[in-house]
């Protein structure tokens, strides 16, 4: 179902793209919008894993300097028919963790300190098995076709600021004006609906690569209740990267407006729905005995 919702959101995506392309620039204007997101959006795919890494200043680390994080996400690794990712740690106090590369050959995972001393190491588990299953499903591959067309979109409309109060063209100013405001507005409110969607699958895919759905309930709770609570001035910095993460590291503002995450608590409530069995009530047991901040 989230695979169908996510089709049928590109397909509004793109016609939304068609639509306004032709209502303000005509073919042409379409063609050189969408070529120019595209060589954007394509220079992002092929280097975005380095690009975000250096961003939030994240240290490489193998398996003689972080023993016990490289056993799980080998372990998940395996266990979700993948090679093994480079492991990244992000010397941040939010707890919260991502998964960056084009492909699953080139994929990074990074978690923060903050996530390593704040959860157990089922609940870490079930955060890397999310992770991991963005790779899997090739989500940056997905979010750089939506950004692809959402950028054009926004390129047109700027265009049509400028260019596009022609006498052949049917809606005259004004509604060229509407269309200009209302497109970006709509590809972006799109753009986060693919998001949301893909974090959904995650969750699931996850759950099932982990097998502990409650572990991962459980870590989003957490997340969430310590992200509220601490800044992460990087991703404040980079907003554009919010989607990355497992749950949204920004406050305040348009972070609730414009959210690139689903709400955590119907997260939760999916991941309980399961097991059958409300998170309050289960401890999953995975191979990892759920040891509490082996990493602290």
């Amino acid at each position: 179902m989230s695979l169908f919702r996510t089709g049928l959101l590109l397909a509004a995506l793109t016609g939304l793209f068609v639509g306004v392309g032709y209502i303000i620039g005509g073919q042409g204007g379409m063609m050189i919008a969408f070529l120019v997101a595209l060589a954007m959006n394509a220079f992002a795919y092929w280097s975005s894993d380095q690009l975000v890494l250096r961003m939030y200043g994240a240290r490489e680390v193998d398996a003689a300097g972080a023993p016990q994080l490289h056993d799980i996400v080998r372990t998940l690794a395996t266990r979700a028919g993948l090679p093994m990712p480079r492991v990244y740690i992000i010397d941040s106090e939010q707890p919260n963790a991502f998964a960056t590369g084009r492909n699953p050959e080139h994929a990074a995972v990074a978690a923060s300190t903050g996530l390593l001393r704040t959860l157990s190491a089922d609940e870490v588990a079930g955060v890397i098995a999310h992770e991991l299953t963005h790779v899997k499903n090739r989500d940056t591959l997905t979010m750089t076709i939506t950004a692809t067309l959402a950028g054009a979109i926004g390129m047109l409309a700027n265009f049509g600021l400028f260019f596009g109060n022609s006498r052949d063209n049917p809606l005259g100013p004004i509604g060229i004006l509407l269309v200009s405001i209302l497109a970006p507005i709509a590809a972006l409110l799109v753009q986060m609906g693919i998001s949301r969607s893909r974090e959904y699958a995650a969750d699931r895919g996850g759950a099932e690569i982990s097998g502990a759905p409650l572990s991962l309930a459980s870590a989003l709770a957490k997340i969430e209740r310590r992200a509220g609570q601490t800044r992460n001035f990087a991703a404040e910095a980079n907003p554009a990267t919010a989607h990355l993460f497992i749950v949204n590291p920004l406050h305040g503002g348009l972070a609730g407006l414009f959210a690139t995450h689903p709400s955590t608590a119907e997260r939760i409530r999916r991941l309980q729905a399961m097991t059958g069995a409300p998170a309050a009530t289960a401890r999953a047991a995975g191979p990892w005995g759920g040891r509490r901040g082996p990493w602290s």
